[in-house]
């Protein structure tokens, strides 16, 4: 359900890319802004999980520094017939972790310190888990695409808005006008919204999927255990994290509430948890 979720959410994404591409300059501004997006996809798709790691701090670590880390990953691998991603430590105090890169062949892990000192074994063999099920289903590649296609909306927006504000909006015929204006002003604004609506969404799907996989690749009571403790211990210890970056971690980084949720690239905790324990109690694992 979520795969076909997430399939439905990047169409509509895409139609919406094209329909303002279309709205700011014509059949010519869609494919102005498709060529755009698409080398904005290749830069991030090739590097962004350099940047990422560096921009935490993360430091590569063998076999010989992190032994048990190691065990844990290369058992989930083997488990789950995929190649042995690079393993970093990120030193902060608030347990989190995240996965990049591009795919399989080139992924990697990454822990906080205070991850490694909070977690038992079990809950961290959970955590890897929905780790590298972010990489096997390529989530990576997933979120990436999405961020850059949002991001190319927002800006096709506000080059809209300023051309309409200066004059320099094209209208085709009619009239430029207050109405216009307001109208011009209006739309791109829904449409940064709803491009921003749609990224967040699909990055909640894939979530779920990522906990799904992590709890077959280990236990669900194992990872709601380990989500548990570490929206305990993030709400006590904030993470200073780029918004940009907050759909990586396993838990969001981010705190906000109400309506703020509806741009949380995490579902609640309490809601992963529960459906964890449903996996655990019903045997689906």
């Amino acid at each position: 359900m979520n795969h076909f979720k997430t399939f439905i959410l990047m169409l509509v994404l895409t139609g919406l890319f094209i329909l303002v591409g279309t709205a700011v300059g014509g059949k010519s501004g869609a494919i102005y802004a498709f060529v755009f997006a698409a080398l904005m996809n290749f830069f991030a798709y090739w590097f962004s999980d350099k940047i990422v790691l560096k921009m935490y701090g993360a430091k590569e670590v063998s076999q010989q520094e992190a032994p048990e880390l190691h065990r844990i990953v290369a058992e989930l691998t083997n488990r789950a017939s995929m190649p042995m991603p690079k393993i970093y430590i990120m030193e902060n105090d608030t347990p989190n972790a995240f996965a990049t890169g591009r795919n399989p062949d080139h992924a990697a892990v990454a822990v906080t310190t205070g991850l490694l000192r909070i977690l038992s074994r079990d809950e961290l063999t959970g955590v890897i888990g929905h780790e590298l099920s972010h990489i096997k289903h390529r989530d990576i590649l997933i979120s990436t695409i999405a961020a850059t296609i949002a991001g190319a909306i927002s800006m096709l927006a506000s080059m809209a808005r300023w051309g309409a504000i200066f004059g320099g909006g094209r209208s085709d015929d009619r009239g430029g006008g207050g109405a216009n204006l307001i109208f011009v002003l209006l739309a791109t604004m829904v449409a940064s919204i709803a491009a921003m609506l749609i990224q967040m969404a699909i990055s909640r799907s894939r979530e779920y999927l990522a906990d799904e996989g992590g709890a077959h690749l280990s236990h669900p009571l194992s990872l709601s255990k380990a989500l548990a403790k570490l929206e305990m211990a993030a709400r006590r210890i904030p993470m200073e994290a780029n918004p940009s970056t907050a759909h990586m971690f396993i838990v969001n980084p981010l705190s906000g509430g109400g309506v703020l949720s509806l741009f949380s690239t995490h579902p609640p905790i309490g809601e992963r948890i529960a459906r964890l324990e449903e996996m655990a109690r019903t045997g689906r694992f």
